[in-house]
């Protein structure tokens, strides 16, 4: 299980490093360059909106099914072609509730026609989802590694003839690069299609509402999780751009900082992927066998993102820059938001092993609280501070979430505290910011920090040399 994780973690890992990064750097944010800080917020802002909203697209079925697919492969089989067309009665009850909630918020005809575009990307993204939920269910890690890249290339692919072939004559608008978006997400749900049907029982498609609404019962607890976490996380980008008097601006300013953010989720999610199909089977066959993964897996995400969230702080104004055409106004939100990317670490980690565990009554009630404490603190600090105080909220908010997850496991699972860990944790903290002091004036201080970062993964074992000669010797 060790092996399995690590292999195919490496291969999602590589393929992510090769292609988010520039899809996201390289295409999203010269589009946000092209039409401008307010244009790009307003978009920003819509696309938060039916993020939150996607929640009544999947009702939980995608967490759901990686579990059951897990522990009961040869029955989860049969769920496909019932479930994906309920799933399209789910988008018709999505978008309607999407435009009156849209309506109600007081946007205006333009910004409903965008969020209407948006509302069918989240279904071709959720789709998709769920097709890759079976690839986990099923081990099928390759599968899912592809799925997880394929329409971040082919945005890479037309946005850029788009964006840097003037011969083709498109004059960038965030309508278009929705439309483009459009395409790259209908074509991995295609290709996803293709992959899986042939490991699935016949007939792919079939209505079957009782079955599908008994489904859906048993995965409501899940569902609810997943709207109350998208409320806590997703929410500030809503509520900066209704309540700030300049909020399309803000909201563009803290997308900058957010893109970053967004970026390493991304990777953090991997490991949740590929952690959740694990956890439940372990769970299910002996729980002491988690202390070993979990450990590993928490080293990994753990010291890898301590490493890059310290660099990026300290070096913001210089990161920022090279991405942006006017980036200095984004610094103070960007380095409070990759302050709390170590708290959606720590989630990712135990969030994960919770819901494993089926405890979600307890992850509920923590993501209530939480979605609490965001809208109150952001209500008072965004009309004040714009940018900066959401992204202060935002780490406010995950440092809550995840200090009451981890005690919570500690307890469950009788884990621990592994003191001599913790003591590397903040050596590497500590030796990371004396070195920026260091070489401060120096014109190499970011590669100086990346190499010595790297050498501080291994020589505080963080990452082992042992474990990846096993690793690349086994695979």
């Amino acid at each position: 299980m060790q092996r399995v994780f690590f292999s195919n973690l490496v291969l999602m890992i590589f393929l992510n490093l090769l292609i988010k990064p520039l899809a996201l750097f390289g295409i999203d944010a010269t589009v946000q360059n092209r039409v401008g800080a307010a244009e790009y917020g307003l978009y920003f802002s819509l696309l938060n909106f039916s993020v939150i909203l996607n929640m009544l697209l999947d009702l939980g079925i995608n967490n759901y099914t990686v579990k059951s697919i897990a522990q009961n492969p040869e029955e989860a089989k049969t769920y496909f072609g019932k479930i994906i067309s309920f799933r399209v009665l789910l988008f018709g009850f999505y978008i309607l509730s999407a435009l009156i909630f849209a309506l109600f918020v007081g946007y205006n005809s333009y910004q409903l026609y965008l969020l209407g575009l948006l509302g069918i990307n989240q279904f071709l993204i959720m789709t998709t989802a769920y097709c890759r939920s079976h690839f986990s269910g099923f081990h099928f890690f390759k599968y899912d590694a592809l799925m997880s890249v394929l329409d971040r290339t082919l945005l890479i692919i037309f946005g850029s003839a788009i964006l840097f072939v003037p011969q083709f004559g498109f004059k960038i608008s965030i309508e278009l690069f929705i439309w483009v978006q459009m395409l790259c997400y209908g074509i991995t749900l295609l290709v996803a299609l293709i992959l899986l049907l042939k490991h699935i029982e016949k007939p792919f498609f079939k209505w079957n509402f009782p079955f599908s609404f008994s489904i859906v019962k048993k995965s409501i607890p899940y569902a609810l999780l997943v709207v109350l976490m998208l409320l806590y996380t997703r929410v500030d980008g809503v509520m900066l751009e209704r309540i700030h008097p300049n909020g399309a601006y803000e909201s563009g300013i803290y997308a900058q900082g957010f893109r970053l953010l967004d970026a390493l989720f991304m990777f953090g999610m991997i490991f949740a992927n590929l952690l959740f199909p694990m956890f439940s089977k372990q769970l299910k066959e002996s729980r002491e066998s988690i202390v070993e993964l979990l450990s590993n897996a928490g080293n990994l995400l753990m010291g890898g993102s301590i490493v890059i969230v310290f660099i990026a702080i300290t070096n913001g104004y210089y990161l920022l820059n090279l991405v942006y055409d006017h980036a200095s106004e984004a610094v103070p939100a960007f380095q409070w938001l990759m302050l709390s990317f170590l708290s959606i670490c720590l989630n990712f980690i135990f969030g994960t092993l919770l819901t494993a565990n089926g405890n979600l009554r307890f992850l509920n009630i923590s993501s209530f609280f939480g979605i609490i404490i965001n809208v109150i603190v952001n209500y008072y600090l965004i009309p004040i501070y714009g940018a900066p105080g959401a992204a202060f909220t935002a780490f406010i908010t995950q440092t809550f979430i995840s200090i009451i997850q981890f005690v919570y496991c500690l307890r469950l699972f009788e884990i621990k505290i592994n003191w001599k860990l913790v003591l590397r944790y903040v050596i590497l903290i500590c030796t990371l910011l004396l070195i920026r002091y260091l070489f401060k004036k120096s014109d190499y201080v970011l590669l100086i920090q990346i190499s010595s970062g790297t050498v501080l993964l291994f020589l505080l074992s963080f990452i082992q040399i042992n474990n990846l000669k096993s690793l690349l010797i086994k695979t």
